[in-house]
């Protein structure tokens, strides 16, 4: 997939939460890569260095950003997928823009002015996540901070949910079709949206078991991408196992995102 065709079909943004280990990461890119082939959609590795925002100090973050970017180039040169990750500052996403297809934005970074105007310079495609503080209309000002250095390729706009109350996010599906006006592409993020923040001990919960769900209603809604963070095992992953998807069973759920993407676009005809 040529990265600059980005959002001519659906694409799936797919991977572990964080960098746990080479081993880890491979399986996964694997079975993602391979099974978005079968089913025809495009295909983005998702991988973070260092997950920066934890609900407690002792929070595993990743090997760093120098560790990271390796192991993010080696995945992209092996398995010859374009790869995504975050970016929290603009001596970051810099450097990442060297290695990496994809900027995100986390969604609690996503006024940091700073942050944005760097991504949009460094010529890579940006994904801004939606803050969980924030109403979908606002997040223009995050996309026009973006698009001033108009050097940036494309701008996305991925909804994770926003906060209802403590320990709580809920998903206003307008936010899509509104979000849409606003960036390139709009992309739901299932696995977040089913997060649980800090409602664990000294971590977040999370109930997977509304992922399915919460994708099936976004691709009727309509969305040019879906994100899922997918680990083999989720009961042992070093972060965001509760909310992340089960490596086994990614293409089923994908391959319904897909029926009921091909589905909208046929009738918008």
């Amino acid at each position: 997939m040529g990265i600059e065709h980005l959002g001519d079909r659906l694409f799936i943004i797919a991977g572990p939460c964080v960098i746990e280990s080479y081993d880890v990461c491979a399986s996964v890119v694997q079975v993602c890569r391979d099974a978005c082939e079968r089913l025809g959609v495009d295909y983005i590795f998702k991988a973070s260095y260092d997950k920066a925002n934890r609900s407690s100090l002792s929070g595993f973050r990743g090997p760093g950003i120098e560790e990271g970017l390796k192991l993010l180039s080696r995945i992209k040169r092996e398995f010859g997928v374009p790869v995504l990750t975050d970016v929290h500052s603009p001596e970051e996403a810099r450097a990442a823009s060297e290695v990496v297809d994809v900027l995100q934005i986390p969604a609690f970074l996503c006024r940091q002015t700073d942050l944005l105007v760097a991504a949009g310079s460094s010529g890579r495609i940006v994904n801004i996540k939606k803050g969980q503080f924030m109403a979908p209309w606002d997040m223009r000002h995050a996309v026009e901070k973006v698009r001033s250095t108009a050097r940036v390729e494309k701008v996305i706009l991925t909804e994770r949910g926003s906060f209802f109350g403590y320990n709580n996010l809920v998903n206003d599906m307008r936010s899509l079709v509104i979000m849409k006006t606003l960036a390139d592409l709009v992309v739901f993020d299932a696995t977040h949206s089913v997060q649980l923040p800090g409602a664990g001990v000294g971590c977040s919960a999370g109930n997977r078991e509304y992922i399915p769900y919460l994708a099936r209603a976004a691709a009727a809604v309509g969305i040019d991408g879906m994100f899922f963070e997918v680990h083999p095992d989720p009961e042992k992953a070093l972060c965001d196992g509760p909310n992340s998807l089960r490596l086994d069973d990614f293409l089923g759920v994908v391959e319904q995102v897909r029926r009921i993407y091909e589905f909208v676009k046929e009738i918008h005809k």
